[in-house]
C-alpha cells in the first residue's frame, strides 16, 4: 500500500494541471476552491480536481507535500503554483496563462481565429 506522499506525487505527475480542493470541480465545497475552479474553467485548461474531503490522509498529506498550510493547491506539470490568492493574482496579471503556455499546456482562450 502506498503512503499519502507517494499517492499525491503520482497524481501531481499524472496530469498537466492538478487542483487539490475541497469538493469537486462540479461542486466546490469552499469559496476558495470554487474561485480556482472558476479561473481554470475560464482559461479553458483541462485539469484534474482531487477532493481532499474524501481522504483524510490526502487532506493532511498535501499540506506536508507542498509545505503549504491551506487548500486549494494548484499544480502545473508537477510544480506547486500556490493557493487561491496566488492563482487569482497570477490569473489577473496574465502570469498564470503565460505559465501554462510556457509549460506547453493548451488553453481554450488561446484558440486562433
Amino acid at each position: 500500500m502506498t503512503n499519502a506522499h507517494d499517492r499525491i506525487d503520482a497524481e501531481v505527475k499524472s496530469s498537466d494541471v492538478v487542483l487539490f480542493m475541497k469538493g469537486t470541480p462540479q461542486f466546490p465545497m469552499c469559496g476558495f476552491s470554487g474561485q480556482v475552479v472558476q479561473i481554470l474553467d475560464y482559461i479553458g485548461v483541462p485539469y484534474k480536481g482531487i477532493n481532499v474531503l474524501e481522504d483524510g490522509d490526502i487532506r493532511q498529506g498535501i499540506k506536508d507535500y507542498s509545505n503549504w498550510p491551506t487548500i486549494p493547491q494548484l499544480y502545473v506539470k508537477g510544480e506547486f503554483i500556490g493557493g487561491c490568492d496566488i492563482a487569482r493574482e497570477m490569473f489577473q496579471s496574465g502570469e498564470l496563462q503565460q505559465l501554462l503556455a510556457d509549460k506547453g499546456v493548451s488553453v481554450g482562450q488561446k484558440a486562433s481565429a
